[in-house]
């Protein structure tokens, strides 16, 4: 015997669409609803995120100095404080860069996705040109505590998630 298809069912469920119903919010519905969001997850401000950064690249200069002499002489805490350098200045500058584009006159989507790949790209460039100079510029600069604080101070981005 040879099977047939749709051999069990008559209506085959999979080709049938089905439509979904969209119910349009009134102007009191909407605000009630954004209240109630703006409760559950407050927005978080990323000059928080940057102040963190700031905090993390001195706590790391802090343990750094436990391997040398006092915080501001050691090689240890000013390879940290480089490190952390490399994070916090091009996150600034994308900070910065961001809240210009927010201020425009003409704000719309496409201007702040310029401003927000054009930022990213200025970060990146930053980064690498800090990376290359103290490279070439900073005699004696210890890598170990510079990349360690460097790594610590960017992962402040995921601290945001416990400050919701």
């Amino acid at each position: 015997m040879i099977p047939q298809k749709n051999r069990f069912s008559e209506v085959n469920d999979w080709d049938e669409p089905e439509e979904e119903v969209y119910r349009v919010l009134s102007k009191e519905e909407m605000a009630v609803l954004r209240k109630s969001n703006a409760l559950n997850h407050p927005p978080l401000s990323p000059w928080k995120i940057l102040a963190a950064q700031v905090v993390i690249t001195v706590l790391s200069m802090v343990i750094w100095s436990v391997f040398g002499g006092p915080v501001g002489e050691s090689l240890y805490s000013q390879s940290a404080f480089l490190g952390g350098l490399i994070s916090v200045l091009p996150s600034a500058l994308f900070l910065i860069k961001l809240e210009l584009a927010k201020k425009t006159q003409i704000l719309n989507p496409g201007n702040y996705l310029a401003a927000l790949v054009s930022g990213e790209f200025i970060k990146i460039v930053v980064t690498l040109m800090l990376f290359v100079g103290i490279a070439y510029l900073v005699p004696g600069v210890l890598w170990v505590p510079l990349l360690v604080t460097y790594v610590l101070a960017l992962k402040c981005v995921w601290l945001a998630w416990f400050w919701r």
